[in-house]
């Protein structure tokens, strides 16, 4: 597998359909811009696969190193720019674990 793809699985996740598979890049505090692609290719499958939403966690942000607030930026500054671009009527949510994940992705989204 090609870890810098992400694929769509077919088993059955809760009330999902389907899941949207990247591996989660570790970074060690140094993100690059392979790394900051992944999101991108995931918003093209599923608008490719005819999805009405799609989650996004935050991206790597615990063990693996990720940094929180650039992990957010590069999850919402993409979603953004992929939503005005392409005709999708895709709903994206963005799945976040703590209060600071939250504080951040508010603090971006304007919420």
């Amino acid at each position: 597998m090609d870890r810098s793809s992400p694929s769509l699985p077919s088993k059955l996740v809760r009330n999902s359909q389907h899941v949207i598979h990247t591996v989660g890049p570790i970074a060690n505090g140094n993100p690059t811009n392979p790394h900051r692609a992944q999101l991108a290719s995931c918003l093209h499958l599923s608008h490719d696969k005819g999805l009405r939403s799609i989650a996004f966690c935050c991206i790597s942000t615990g063990v693996f190193g990720f940094p929180q607030e650039e992990a957010a930026r590069i999850a919402v500054q993409p979603v953004r720019r992929w939503l005005l671009d392409s005709s999708s009527p895709i709903t994206v949510v963005f799945n976040v674990f703590s209060s600071v994940d939250y504080e951040i992705y508010a603090d971006l989204l304007g919420i």
